[in-house]
């Protein structure tokens, strides 16, 4: 039984070491035009990958802390660099600053928290990724965002994400990379295809389903994952393919929405809540669902209905009497 979970394998188009714009990928998901609603301010994702290059412009101001659970490093917890390019590139996606160069992430003003739970080599022991888990419920993480899968479904794995939903929190996944095209086909990895995470499989930023994105009928909905350009090591720029980059898009999304809605709500919404309100932001793109789940992350779908809000407040005020 192979004991090790590993980054979806992903693929490197291309590094450059500068860059100024908005990605096409955060674009697509309709990201910026809620920004002057919400930038994801006071909302924590938790990072569980190869670490981040924490000094990178355009994430240093983001990052709130981190730990190591690896190998790396003499195991020193208090070091969570990363080695790989893979935690980087995902952090950036969800949270990268806006400041007028480089990249910009879905929740520009959202906190990250580094969880390194994958060595340089992008793998990692079981238990790296239920201690992690434990630790952003202790850190009380608003997001757990993991783009790493493995082929065993691992009972304690699955305890420790539950325990993590009870305690509120949202776990985002990539669904996995090794889909045929084949919607008929399933194709699990875990802990992707688990009913309590939010499973994100992968399009192309023509809003076609990617070959290599898993098909079976967890998948709660899909985002960009080819040609993703985000944060890279050394302070560089990258761009990758891989439901690992699909996945951070969905957690950017949440940190987006559970802002914005704590606000017109005026409380905390559940974690079930918060769900649906991410489903409420979804379109259908004409794939099956075990392909794209309810859709494509679409975070103005509601936004043009006039007194949406008010118009929930009132239903669940109604629901409530």
């Amino acid at each position: 039984m192979d004991n090790f979970v590993h980054v979806i394998p992903y693929e490197v188009i291309v590094q450059m070491t500068e860059t100024n714009e908005i990605p096409t990928g955060v674009e697509l998901i309709q990201a910026p035009k809620i920004w002057d609603k919400t930038k994801g301010k006071g909302i924590t994702v938790a990072v569980l990958d190869t670490g981040c290059d924490s000094s990178h412009p355009d994430l240093q101001e983001r990052i709130i802390g981190g730990r190591n659970f690896t190998d790396d490093d003499g195991s020193n917890p208090d070091i969570f660099l990363d080695y790989n390019g893979h935690g980087t590139h995902v952090a950036g996606t969800i949270a990268a600053q806006k400041n007028d160069k480089g990249v910009v992430g879905v929740a520009p003003e959202a906190n990250l928290l580094i969880i390194k739970v994958l060595n340089k080599k992008g793998s990692g022991q079981y238990e790296w990724i239920i201690n992690g888990i434990n630790y952003a419920i202790e850190q009380k993480a608003d997001i757990i965002s993991m783009s790493l899968g493995g082929p065993n479904d691992m009972p304690e794995l699955h305890e420790a994400i539950k325990k993590a939903i009870s305690n509120n929190i949202l776990v985002v996944c990539a669904a996995g990379n090794e889909g045929d095209g084949d919607d008929s086909t399933d194709e699990f990895a875990y802990p992707g295809c688990y009913n309590e995470v939010i499973s994100v499989g992968a399009i192309n930023l023509e809003r076609r389903s990617s070959d290599f994105t898993n098909s079976h009928n967890e998948i709660d909905l899909v985002a960009p994952g080819e040609k993703i350009l985000s944060t890279y090591l050394k302070g560089k720029y990258a761009t990758l393919s891989g439901t690992s980059m699909a996945a951070p898009h969905a957690s950017g999304a949440l940190a987006l929405i559970k802002s914005l809605v704590n606000n017109n709500f005026g409380r905390e919404l559940s974690e079930p809540e918060l769900y649906a309100q991410l489903i409420k932001r979804t379109i259908p793109l004409g794939f099956s669902s075990k392909l794209e789940g309810n859709g494509l992350v679409y975070l103005t779908v509601i936004e043009h209905l006039s007194g949406v809000f008010e118009k929930e407040s009132k239903e669940l005020v109604l629901s409530s009497q």
